[in-house]
């Protein structure tokens, strides 16, 4: 199964803000959508950067109520790493763990065509093998 089958069942939203977006702008929209991360763009609609939860967590313990004022540009992870739409479920959840990250955008000649969330992947990876355990089990009671 490959990361274009995720995104054909879960559609290509994906959720953005502008370099210049404060966090506290950055918090309303994740919280708005019920999401643990949004895109950085630019006006061009290129991939600048990702900020996640965890990246605002992370600043509001070191920085204080600050974090709030800074903006997605300041806050944003730049090395974004991406898939494409050919990427396995097993791939990407092997670039997800080892990374230790949680949101993948899904990028093909340098447009962005959606994003995918661990939870994605594990589903996706379960449905698999549930259909690989029926399949198993279609086989041994075909050869009873």
């Amino acid at each position: 199964m490959t990361i274009a089958a995720i995104l054909k069942h879960k559609g290509n939203q994906v959720s953005s803000v502008t370099p210049t977006a404060t966090i506290a702008e950055v918090v309303q929209e994740l919280a708005r959508r019920r999401i643990g991360a949004v895109l950085v763009m630019d006006a061009a609609e290129q991939l600048l950067g990702i900020v996640s939860e965890r990246d605002i967590v992370a600043s509001l313990a070191a920085n204080g109520p600050v974090t709030l004022e800074m903006t997605a540009g300041q806050l944003m992870t730049r090395a974004v790493k991406t898939a494409t739409p050919r990427t396995t479920v097993a791939e990407a959840m092997t670039m997800m763990t080892a990374g230790r990250f949680r949101h993948l955008p899904v990028v093909e000649g340098g447009i962005l065509l959606g994003i995918i969330s661990i939870g994605d992947v594990v589903k996706a990876r379960i449905m698999q093998q549930e259909h690989e355990v029926d399949s198993l089990k279609a086989y041994v009671a075909g050869a009873s």
